[in-house]
């Protein structure tokens, strides 16, 4: 039986929501060109470096969202991940993480399409190791390539995702963004390319919208807080109050949205993943501003770097990589929501409130991999 929910708010809440994120500095007003214009990532860590890491394990995550259920591990795919200035400790990082969770190993492929980049930014790197030991840890199979722009402006970002693609990569992970700007919809070009499923953090400040999470050729990710029990089982998952979601000032509401959400506007999130930094993930970092060791990591960009590992699994299964994530997401879900889908019901980001079937905290909710994988790849 076929799943239709329609959001409760209202094409008068556009407005309404428009004003909100200019008053948050999250919405429109930026009218420069992207090189103009500095990306941050979504990123969120509890406050202390440790010798141990603390937060859930990969084993943990895998079980939570059943990738522990599924036989594949995306061989024979690569995965790009799209950082600013990147990390020269990127693949100590990775092994040490891998070993401590007995992962199995994998070189990094680290390319700097502007040349090599001298400046250390300490928040970046650590965005970097998030990006790639997470990313891994959901398809260990999988090739890893590291596109590092030479700066933070959006005018970088993009040509590193356009370089991302030329390697070959058919799910490409972007944990950053900034606020809506004006022009931004002659920019989207940058993610329509058959066969290429671009993921991208819908912010953590709670209720605005974001680019490129905005762009409707990209798969939106929204935060939750995830809480497991003693035996690693899901006690609930509820809407994290930092996920980015609203409407779009810019960008038109996209035909796969028909029935999901009555506005004018492109909505936001798509879905949703862990990135309450109290349920989060332990991320190694061997050089934090001179100082190695754990952190405890959230933020929405956790969630885009392993919902491109679970299109790593879908496309690893398929004859050819799933063209247009976003109509296939939506499609999966009108005809079977229930099993592909945990529907977040519980939580708010300030402006919006989590509810049943879509809404603009967690869109369509978090993954049920070993549902929605073998769904995406029948699709």
């Amino acid at each position: 039986m076929k799943i239709r929910r329609r959001s409760l708010f209202l094409l008068g809440l556009f407005s309404a929501s428009v004003a909100l994120l200019r008053a948050q500095g999250q919405g429109p007003g930026l009218n420069g060109p992207p090189d103009q214009i500095e990306a941050r990532p979504p990123i969120h860590f509890r406050p202390f470096i440790s010798p141990s890491p603390s937060g859930y394990t990969p084993a943990q995550m895998r079980h939570a969202y059943g990738f522990d259920q599924l036989a594949g591990n995306g061989a024979g795919q690569i995965i790009a991940i799209v950082d600013a200035y990147g990390s020269p400790t990127i693949q100590n990082d990775l092994n040490v993480f891998c070993s401590t969770f007995g992962l199995p190993t994998v070189t990094v492929e680290v390319y700097y399409p502007q040349g090599k980049v001298r400046q250390i930014n300490s928040g970046w790197a650590l965005e970097t190791s998030l990006d790639v030991e997470w990313a891994h840890a959901i398809a260990p199979g999988a090739r890893i390539a590291l596109v590092v722009a030479k700066s933070a402006s959006l005018s970088n970002l993009l040509g590193a995702v356009n370089y991302a693609v030329g390697l070959g990569a058919k799910q490409v992970s972007m944990s950053w963004g900034a606020s809506e700007f004006s022009s931004e919809t002659s920019y989207d070009s940058y993610f329509n390319h058959a066969g290429v499923t671009f993921l991208a953090s819908s912010g953590d400040s709670g209720a605005g919208v974001i680019w490129p999470a905005a762009s409707p050729n990209v798969t939106a990710v929204g935060g939750t807080s995830l809480v497991l029990n003693s035996t690693g089982t899901v006690s609930s998952e509820t809407a994290w109050s930092g996920s980015g979601g609203g409407i779009s000032a810019y960008e038109a509401l996209p035909s796969y949205q028909n029935g999901w959400l009555a506005a004018a506007g492109r909505g936001v999130p798509d879905v949703s993943y862990d990135a309450d930094p109290n349920t989060g993930v332990p991320v190694y970092i061997s050089d934090y501003n001179n100082t190695a060791g754990w952190f405890t990591v959230g933020g929405t960009s956790a969630g885009s770097p392993q919902w491109a590992a679970l299109f790593a699994l879908t496309n690893a299964s398929r004859s050819s990589s799933v063209s247009s994530s976003n109509p296939a997401l939506y499609a999966t879900a009108t005809a079977n929501y229930a099993a592909d889908f945990r529907d977040i019901t519980v939580g708010n980001n300030g402006a919006y409130s989590a509810s049943v079937g879509y809404d603009l905290v967690t869109g369509l909710g978090s993954p049920l991999a070993n549902q929605l994988v073998p769904s995406l790849v029948s699709y």
